[in-house]
């Protein structure tokens, strides 16, 4: 898998949700640097799960509106036909 680049707001962002996760729900606190751990972590180990899981996603959809496009096609071909 390619590695995901976030940018510095991003991760910010992101360290922040993991630390509030961890006060709210854990009612643990941590500091930036084990949540950039964490963070890490999922991204290496799971992230890729997730990923993969989005891009089938993905190409289903694009498989399913692909599809409807050629049956519309074909409407129209028989339609100029006659």
């Amino acid at each position: 898998m390619v590695a995901i680049e976030f940018s510095k707001d991003e991760k910010a962002q992101l360290m922040a949700s993991i630390q509030h996760f961890f006060d709210a729900e854990l009612d643990q606190s941590i500091g930036i640097i084990k949540a950039e751990l964490v963070m890490d972590f999922f991204a290496k180990e799971v992230g890729a799960a997730y990923y993969k899981k989005g891009l089938q996603d993905a190409h289903a959809a694009f498989t399913k509106r692909a599809e409807d496009l050629a049956d519309d096609i074909y409407g129209l071909e028989r339609a100029a036909t006659g």
